[in-house]
């Protein structure tokens, strides 16, 4: 079977690199905005690798102070050091964030405050997929955990600075996994049953209706949020899942590169006009159909309740 799978794969290696028409359009959208940013705060998480580095180097080619907020600070720091070399801007910062730990987000949080009295965008592009059944330092199931409650808590600590600087935005990374997602609220934390699997698909599908509420809560502040899928991407985040990791190998002409992936999180933190579509979910830098499931008021309420419960804050 991984003998055919590789000599289909090759066919359409060759097919691929010798059709134009065809890596464009595996390539995606692109953000074509040439708006300049300098003096803006941006703050992306787990921008050490992935996405968000090539998200964080293209904010600040723009000029963007930048902080990357992620778990790993030495790899955060080589991350850094690359930026700042590659776009001349010396305003690329690290700062330590675990986002399966409460405590330490209230850090990160309360450190960015004391040095920063301006946030304009915030990208929370950090997450985790697949990972075998595990909890957080706080007991949440680890996706639901680090991709939805992890950010949501971020969100609510900073908004205040949000507000201060508006026009601002937020910018949250799902996926077309939430397709296949449920919020659970009988089981959350998985403890019933757990398909690691599912588990991602159900985070994604957090991400969008937290996005859809809180744009929402929103309105007539002058922050607006938006959330983004970035498309299949050749990054680090199928690590857990050896299956997925050989197909991406297998199938890796047709995956979009780390900074094709970053593209639609671009877009949606500079695109002049945007503000009219705060709450809606961006594909290929354009305004994309989500599922029934993501589009639902009450579920997308109820979720937001039960998310402020589990982390004992009230956010109205």
């Amino acid at each position: 079977m991984l003998v055919i799978l590789g000599l289909f794969a090759s066919f359409l290696s060759i097919l691929y690199l010798t059709t134009p028409s065809i890596r464009k359009f595996f390539a995606g959208g692109v953000c074509t905005t040439s708006v300049q940013i300098p003096g803006k705060v941006v703050v992306i998480t787990g921008a050490n690798t992935g996405i968000g580095k090539e998200t964080a180097r293209e904010l600040a080619r723009r000029g963007a102070r930048v902080y990357i907020a992620c778990r790993d600070v030495l790899k955060g720091e080589s991350a850094a050091s690359d930026i700042r070399a590659d776009t001349k801007n010396s305003q690329v910062l690290v700062r330590k964030l675990d986002l399966s730990d409460t405590k330490s987000i209230r850090a990160f949080a309360e450190r960015f405050l004391a040095e920063e009295k301006k946030l304009h965008i915030l990208i929370n592009n950090a997450g985790v997929m697949m990972c075998p059944y595990s909890k957080t330092t706080d007991g949440f199931e680890t996706h639901f955990g680090v991709n939805h409650l992890g950010h949501f808590l971020l969100t609510y600590l900073l908004l205040g600075r949000l507000k201060e600087s508006a026009p601002s935005r937020v910018v949250n990374l799902s996926s077309v996994a939430h397709l296949g997602g449920k919020i659970r609220f009988h089981d959350l934390q998985g403890e019933k049953h757990y398909c690691r699997g599912f588990a991602y698909c159900h985070s994604k599908l957090a991400n969008i209706l937290f996005t859809r509420e809180l744009a929402k809560r929103l309105q007539g502040t002058g922050v607006t949020a938006y959330v983004v899928h970035p498309g299949i991407v050749m990054s680090e985040i199928v690590r857990h899942s050896f299956l997925l990791c050989l197909l991406w190998r297998l199938f890796s002409p047709f995956f979009k590169s780390t900074r094709q992936g970053a593209q639609t999180s671009l877009h949606c933190a500079l695109a002049e006009g945007l503000e009219p579509l705060s709450g809606k979910y961006f594909s290929d830098c354009k305004r994309t159909w989500v599922s029934p499931r993501a589009r639902n008021k009450k579920t997308a309420e109820r979720l937001w309740n039960v998310s402020c419960e589990l982390l004992g804050i009230q956010w109205d």
